[in-house]
């Protein structure tokens, strides 16, 4: 009885000091708070923000690296190593070295107008896709771009400042990916030859049970090492986008 009593002392002295003190009031105000205007340009943002990751891997040369990187470690046959995170990283910051130049002129003419309060965010969102545009309008296949066009029936523009963004971009990923390809194939063609030879010479020592995978990696590895292949690779892949 001693402990209800206690507790039920304890539970009214509560109760009254959340009477005696007066308590910070919420008021919610309409037509008075912020613009709508900023809100929608708020929202517009975050949105952007959310599709960053598909603009940083569609729209850039991270797209072309990432791939021609995986073919070097396939062709090497080294499965998991590289490690995935390595590789991702790595293909991170060449894109970023590739893309200076155009996120210069992002920072210079969209950025900073747009911190600086002389253009407004859909005037931002402009630079941000002529800027995009102006790079990818370098890289794409004009049978790319003839190829949306020939699916919905519609003329091709003579100029490739007039091909709409929702044309332009997966005609820009699918040149990427073919340039990736072959790149990719050059590379597979000294190691294929190599796993060739060391077949062959398995065959005629009548070694049918080794697998020729387990002797050639020791020699696929001896040969990238001795030709640099890292600085090799990383040329031809940066060199690929100066064409």
């Amino acid at each position: 009885m001693f402990i209800f009593a206690l507790v039920a002392a304890l539970f009214s002295g509560t109760v009254f000091a959340q009477t005696a003190t007066s308590l910070p009031g919420v008021a919610v105000n309409f037509g008075q708070g912020t613009n709508l205007v900023d809100t929608i340009e708020v929202l517009l943002l975050f949105t952007v923000l959310t599709l960053a990751p598909a603009i940083i891997i569609l729209c850039t040369s991270f797209t072309r690296i990432v791939v021609v990187l995986s073919f070097m470690r396939q062709a090497l046959g080294t499965q998991n190593m590289p490690p995935n995170q390595l590789l991702i990283g790595f293909a991170m910051f060449l894109s970023i070295f590739v893309m200076m130049p155009t996120g210069k002129s992002i920072y210079e003419n969209t950025l900073k107008p747009y911190q600086a309060k002389q253009i407004d965010g859909v005037q931002a969102m402009k630079g941000l896709e002529t800027d995009l545009r102006a790079f990818m309008e370098k890289h794409v296949r004009k049978a790319d771009i003839g190829l949306f066009f020939d699916v919905t029936g519609e003329a091709a523009p003579s100029d490739i400042k007039a091909v709409p963004t929702h044309y332009l971009i997966p005609a820009f990923i699918i040149s990427e990916l073919k340039t990736a390809f072959q790149i990719g194939f050059l590379l597979y063609i000294p190691f294929i030859v190599l796993d060739m030879v060391v077949a062959s010479v398995l065959m005629a020592m009548g070694m049918m049970m080794l697998p020729p995978m387990l002797v050639s990696m020791p020699f696929k590895l001896l040969l990238f090492v001795l030709v640099d292949g890292w600085q090799l690779v990383t040329g031809a892949i940066l060199r690929s986008f100066n064409t």
